[in-house]
């Protein structure tokens, strides 16, 4: 995709992506051994262990806990989290809204100030440890770990039966120290994925960026739509997402990291009414840009609302709200500047 702003440029883009904090491993542990590359690195860390799903404040806590409890013991810190999302395998039938996919949220990760991740399988095999298994063969015998974190809600081994109070207690049996990270609100509401979700699921994004600690985005690569947003004068790059995907539809103000720059844009996900519908599709117009797009990955960060996606008489009327889409976006976003996710390259993952 070729294509040419409609403005002349008014604001100088912004460096995107975040260097780790210090060399980072993300290690797959997907075999029983203790041979997988990078893994010897984690060896004897104080860990924060979760889903991570979000990497929100809440999250952000554990990981703080851990890294003090590492600096006090002069260890390394690394995180434990588990791909695919635990309830896909334990429940395959109900979709589950992902607020980070697996990449974003080890990008996101590796910004916190952490080691490494140990990205462990979660299938049928490792649902089946119990909670005491979990502790003594994958934390214990193969991690060695100096210490662990976790949240106060936060629950593992085989029916979900290990505790967090469980895990302190193995702690003192077995000469580990465990922190456990009480609940943490926000205005009342509380930091949680489930929260954050149904923030989104309504459209308030900027609520959703509140409880997150940074504006929350997508990752996805440019595809081949119908071309008429450039037959209209707004060109679009079209992304296809998730299915489960639980934004609402409507148009929101966005900003686009592309090879280490941020651009501003407006963005509308939904079916498209005015055009007979179809697939939901996020479908993203750059302020001040020209270039190609087809096949290349945008992070796309969502930093206000606009309105409701809604079915219009004709090409004209379009037109008219799309213009005002596009002031309204520049206007919320030149009161947010520099409001982007701390979000790395692409990570890669090593593996046996």
């Amino acid at each position: 995709m070729t294509w040419a702003g409609r403005r002349p440029h008014d604001r100088p883009a912004m460096t995107s992506h975040l260097k780790p904090v210090r060399p980072f491993v993300v290690v797959r542990d997907q075999a029983p051994g203790l041979d997988a590359p990078g893994l010897d690195r984690l060896l004897g860390a104080v860990i924060a262990i979760g889903n991570f799903d979000g990497v929100h404040r809440g999250h952000r806590a554990v990981v703080e806990a851990a890294l003090q409890r590492a600096r006090g013991l002069k260890r390394p810190a690394a995180a434990v989290t588990f791909e695919p999302h635990p309830r896909l395998v334990l429940r395959p039938g109900e979709p589950l809204f992902r607020l980070t996919d697996a990449q974003a949220k080890l990008r996101l990760l590796a910004t916190s100030g952490l080691d490494g991740v140990l990205v462990m399988t979660f299938d049928t095999a490792l649902a089946a440890l119990t909670a005491e298994e979990f502790i003594t063969r994958v934390l214990v015998e193969r991690l060695r770990i100096a210490g662990a974190t976790i949240g106060f809600d936060f629950h593992f081994g085989k029916n979900r039966a290990g505790s967090p109070a469980f895990l302190a207690e193995m702690g003192r049996r077995l000469g580990f120290p465990v922190d456990i990270m009480p609940p943490l609100e926000d205005e009342g509401r509380p930091v949680s994925s489930s929260v954050i979700r149904a923030a989104l699921a309504a459209g308030r994004v900027v609520e959703a960026a509140e409880l997150l600690g940074y504006p929350w985005f997508v990752t996805a690569t440019v595809i081949h739509g119908d071309k008429r947003g450039r037959d209209l004068g707004y060109p679009t790059a079209n992304l296809r997402l998730d299915p489960a995907f639980g934004l609402k539809h409507g148009i929101y103000a966005v900003r686009v990291g592309l090879d280490g720059r941020v651009h501003d844009g407006v963005a509308n996900f939904g079916r498209r009414p005015t055009f007979g519908g179809g697939a939901p599709l996020l479908e993203v117009h750059l302020f001040d840009f020209s270039g190609e797009l087809y096949g290349r990955p945008l992070d796309v960060a969502f930093i206000g609302w606009i309105r409701a996606e809604m079915r219009f008489d004709g090409v004209d009327d379009l037109i008219r709200h799309m213009d005002d889409d596009s002031r309204l976006a520049r206007a919320v976003l030149a009161r947010a500047p520099g409001a982007f996710p701390p979000i790395g390259p692409a990570i890669e993952v090593t593996s046996e």
